[in-house]
């Protein structure tokens, strides 16, 4: 879990850092523009409007005001923020101690086989620990929840496989911003705004590691949840 808090200056140079380019290369490909049959557009004009289920709101980094609400409609729950880049879990050639100065080898949740979660290959998202804020249990988001994240026209389908600080929202893990095509270097990546985090109640992916499986029923809530909103 990474929390920053970068100046215009540390911005502006992250963005000329070499790391970045293979997932600004992946941003030109095609086949990573869409899983499944969903449209983005369809999906954000369901969530344009927002009626807050959380009491208060969350920052989306240390510092930052706190003016981001988590909302809710029938059959999910969803916010618009950042995304920082969570390279916690099992580590690997590119989310280890060396890479990320914040790395943990622990995952709130864990695979099937009890190994922590891999944030280099398993795109998954990071919801804020449960507290007065907001209770994500209480709306049916647990471990392995799916999720459709939504990024410059791209649906990235992913499952909820941490908890961040409780009151910080926006972050996801390395797999996830690379397919999306965001800057995913856990030291420079992730994206200030423009993120949209939408969580399907009472979902679960089967077993949490299987991509597949989060696709597969990701791609069905969310045509489920276009025809009942």
């Amino acid at each position: 879990m990474l929390v920053r808090l970068l100046t215009p200056a540390a911005a502006g140079a992250a963005l000329l850092i070499p790391t970045a380019l293979p997932a600004i290369a992946q941003a030109n490909d095609p086949s990573a523009r869409r899983e499944g049959t969903v449209r983005a557009a369809d999906l954000l004009a369901k969530v344009r409007a927002c009626v807050q289920v959380s009491h208060s709101r969350y920052r989306r980094d240390q510092g930052a005001p706190a003016d981001i609400p988590v909302c809710g409609k029938r059959g999910a729950v969803f916010w618009k923020a950042d995304m920082d880049i969570d390279c916690d879990g099992r580590p690997g050639l590119l989310c280890n101690r060396q890479t990320d100065p914040f790395f943990s080898p622990a995952t709130a949740f864990r695979q099937s086989d009890g190994r922590y979660l891999s944030a280099e290959t398993l795109p998954y998202i990071v919801v804020p620990g449960a507290s007065g804020i907001w209770d994500h249990r209480a709306h049916g988001v647990n471990g392995g929840a799916v999720a459709a994240v939504i990024y410059q026209g791209r649906i990235q389908y992913a499952v909820v496989g941490d908890t961040g600080p409780k009151d910080i929202i926006g972050e996801a893990s390395y797999a996830t911003a690379k397919a999306l095509g965001i800057p995913a270097n856990p030291r420079t990546g992730g994206v200030g705004s423009g993120v949209t985090y939408i969580v399907f109640r009472n979902s679960r992916a089967s077993p949490i590691e299987s991509h597949r499986a989060a696709v597969a029923q990701g791609n069905a809530l969310a045509r489920k949840f276009l025809r009942e909103n």
